[in-house]
């Protein structure tokens, strides 16, 4: 019996996949539940099983090519004595791989121009034009005229005639000067999109279709750049420690951790903060930190570790990218001040971080001093979350940071 091997859906979203490795090469062995090739998909690269057991007949998807979810990509004959009947049974599969296509273009309709008249039906030229034009032998009453009104001149004879020159360049104009020819431009080089960010653009393209807003706040961070300082040596990152932060602060604020369903709003028994991560190859990517408000600051900044790592080595499991309730993008490492970030699709909110600076303040006292500041801008759905509930949360989140960050290591 022969089995076909199909692109599997490795997440949600994957649409398509591309192959990385065969592990298996035709005519080897293959045990069931026995990998027997590598995916890329739109997060990670993942490792597929096979179903059967038997020998990997044929490939028909090679490594380094895309194909639709459900593709066939191989074949699988349960003994050697039907490979080569599985070789015969295979039927070229469409690969997504770009291929360049020859353009031809339509044909151009000549219309014919018609000759002005006075308004009696008789074509109209100056004295001159109809003295050249029997000078060189050109009918003038079937030439389209340039003048006013479509009156026929003198130029309009000479370029029926041939014996119109184009107008030297200020170049040609001088004596002697030999006139370079204009160099062609080369043409644009264009770089495919890899599979991680081909579906970056569908999930961005889908949130433009939801209607946001977006609320800012300014942040003085004293108090946990101080914690940080402390802190820094046990291995707490200051992701770690802003993920916590708003973790704690969304279990006051249960809506801002919600999603919009047609049925109505998704409450999230769960919160699960994601982290915008920027790939070496392009395109990010969010892996999350899990149930990040019961977790300690400690085990948190080794979970994140963790996470990075697996995610540039694209060994992210699915519930590790796929599972947010909330997302942190932090560009203040870059000197970014601020900025919107785009809300990711199935949330309700996301909180753009950006830098810490010192700024001059007024004190309580009345008196001039300098304190260090964020600003932090937060998208929303406006279909389920509104100004004041955003604004809610950025006050509770700016006391907490302000003047309880100790309680962040509790």
């Amino acid at each position: 019996m022969i089995h076909e091997v199909f692109m599997p859906a490795l997440s949600s979203t994957m649409t398509e996949g591309k192959i990385v490795s065969w592990t298996k090469s035709p005519g080897e062995k293959v045990d069931k539940g026995e990998t027997i090739l590598v995916v890329e998909s739109d997060k990670a690269d993942m490792d597929v099983e096979s179903f059967y057991e038997g020998y990997l007949a044929t490939i028909t998807v090679a490594a380094g090519e895309a194909a639709l979810v459900g593709a066939t990509i191989a074949l699988i004959a349960e003994s050697e004595a039907e490979i080569e009947t599985a070789k015969q049974q295979v039927t070229e599969v469409p690969t997504l791989t770009p291929e360049t296509k020859t353009v031809t273009e339509p044909p151009v309709a000549t219309v014919p121009t018609a000759v002005p008249t006075n308004g009696k039906g008789r074509a109209i030229a100056s004295p001159r034009a109809r003295k050249l034009a029997k000078e060189l032998g050109v009918d003038w009453k079937t030439l389209p005229g340039s003048g006013p009104h479509g009156r026929v001149i003198i130029a309009d004879v000479e370029k029926a005639a041939g014996r119109v020159k184009s107008a030297p360049t200020p170049e040609q104009s001088i004596p002697g000067k030999a006139i370079a020819p204009t160099p062609t431009p080369p043409p644009a080089e264009v770089t495919a999109f890899n599979t991680l960010q081909q579906a970056v653009t569908r999930n961005m393209v889908a949130s433009l279709q939801v209607p946001t807003f977006h609320v800012s706040y300014t942040i003085t961070t004293d108090a946990l750049d101080n914690l940080y300082r402390q802190i820094k040596s046990k291995g707490v990152t200051m992701t770690a420690l802003l993920a916590k932060a708003v973790a704690v602060t969304l279990q006051k604020h249960p809506l801002l951790n919600a999603s919009y369903s047609e049925q109505g709003v998704q409450n999230r028994p769960e919160i699960n903060i994601a982290v915008a991560v920027a790939m070496p190859n392009g395109g990010l990517i969010t892996p999350v930190l899990q149930n990040a408000d019961q977790i300690d600051i400690y085990s948190l900044s080794r979970n994140w570790k963790t996470l990075v790592d697996k995610a540039r080595a694209k060994q992210l499991q699915p519930d590790e990218y796929n599972s947010g309730t909330f997302t942190l993008s932090n560009l203040g490492m870059f000197g970014v001040e601020r900025f919107d970030a785009i809300l990711p699709p199935g949330q309700g909110s996301i909180l753009a971080i950006g830098a810490s600076r010192p700024q001059v303040i007024a004190t309580p006292e009345g008196m001039i001093g300098v304190s260090h500041q964020m600003n932090v801008n937060i998208t929303c759905d406006h279909r389920i979350i509104y100004g004041a509930d955003a604004a809610g949360f950025l006050q509770d989140l700016a006391k907490l940071i302000e003047n309880e960050p100790q309680s962040l290591t509790l």
